[in-house]
């Protein structure tokens, strides 16, 4: 994954962005969960937990790979989970994103 050019690049990608702009968890036929992830690390949090269906409906979408890029502005991490192995299960989905985001949060907090 790329590098932050910036130390504002990375902050923007670190920060929380306001309630409205959060990402707010759906359930498959479009219902609100009341779950909304502010921050990328939230994000990671959220996802551990949240519905499994939720997990699906979004990442088919393309959601959360939107979010991320459009609001986080974090175009290597959106462009990487475009690649969770096809034809994965739900579980497995989950444990993929998973892992990208908390290597990618790992990554953004190393001191340069």
């Amino acid at each position: 994954m790329s590098q932050i050019d910036t130390k504002f690049g990375e902050s923007k990608i670190l920060r929380t962005v306001p309630y409205e702009e959060g990402f707010h968890f759906t359930t498959e036929k479009g219902v609100n969960t009341g779950i909304t992830a502010r921050s990328l690390s939230d994000f990671a949090e959220k996802l551990e937990t949240i519905n499994v269906n939720s997990i699906m409906f979004h990442y088919s979408r393309g959601d959360f790979q939107k979010w991320i890029h459009d609001k986080l502005g974090d175009k290597a991490l959106s462009n990487q989970m475009c690649f969770v192995e096809p034809g994965s299960s739900g579980e497995k989905v989950r444990k993929q994103l998973l892992r990208m985001v908390q290597k990618r949060l790992t990554e953004l907090h190393k001191p340069q």
